[in-house]
């Protein structure tokens, strides 16, 4: 099979002994006015005659359930592979279905890009693996020394709440500050003036401050036990706000 689709002779409907040749692997458009042939083309004479020989490739058996389509009008069609076809048409009146949902492949790409898929970090490239806490505190202890960062569990992400009862909570666990929608919060608070509560319609971000440390020797064991209780609070996950010796402050995911 050639890089190419060659058509000869099309003939089907109004087309008029088209000839055409189109590459293979690329994204093609057909554009015209209606009626000029564009779906007696893509539709009536590609699709069904890669649809027919991909039918007559089957079993007696398998084809008796599935519809035999009539050879197109044309002289001369090479390069086909099976083929598939979405009409324009209103399959579905959700308006929040996609072309993966109504032709019922979307579970099946899901599947595929979660389990065979290789993430990577938009930014950098670098591929995206799990690590373990003891990996996390390597990576940690090769910052700078005398860099300041804080070890921040991100507990709640783009959600929408008062979350009184969450922070009453993490103030008995003994976490002492927070940060809220990026500013910093004293947890030991027992009154809240009411202009400073949450509204409760509005998406928040939470990130409880599990640890404040400067990067030196012997800090190693401290470290992992504030890195394993971020993990622990928020699921699998730990921040590092970072304020390097020279430079601004940044934050490190994991």
């Amino acid at each position: 099979m050639g890089d190419k689709l060659i058509v000869r002779g099309a003939r089907e409907n109004n087309l008029r002994n088209v000839d055409i040749e189109l590459p293979r692997g690329k994204m093609i458009v057909f554009t015209g006015l209606s009626g000029s042939g564009k779906s007696s083309l893509a539709f009536d004479t590609i699709y069904a005659e890669g649809q027919r020989r991909y039918v007559e490739s089957l079993s007696s058996y398998a084809r008796q359930f599935l519809g035999q389509m009539d050879k197109p009008d044309v002289d001369f069609l090479e390069g086909l592979s099976p083929a598939i076809s979405i009409d324009q048409k209103s399959a579905s009146r959700n308006p929040r279905s996609t072309v993966g949902t109504i032709t019922e492949v979307y579970d099946y790409l899901r599947l595929l890009y979660a389990r065979v898929g290789v993430q990577h970090d938009p930014d950098t490239g670098e591929v995206v693996e799990m690590q373990t806490p003891q990996q996390i505190v390597d990576r940690i202890l090769e910052l700078e020394p005398k860099t300041r960062f804080q070890v921040l569990a991100p507990v709640v992400r783009s959600r929408k709440g008062e979350y009184h009862t969450l922070m009453s909570d993490l103030a008995a666990r003994g976490y002492v500050r927070a940060r809220v929608d990026g500013e910093s919060v004293d947890l030991t608070t027992e009154e809240v003036a009411p202009d400073e509560r949450l509204d409760r319609y509005v998406n928040h971000d939470i990130e409880v401050v599990v640890d404040r440390l400067v990067m030196k020797k012997g800090i190693e064991q401290r470290l992992t036990e504030s890195v394993e209780a971020a993990l622990l609070l928020a699921d699998g996950h730990v921040w590092l706000e970072i304020v390097p010796v020279d430079g601004e402050p940044f934050i490190m995911t994991y």
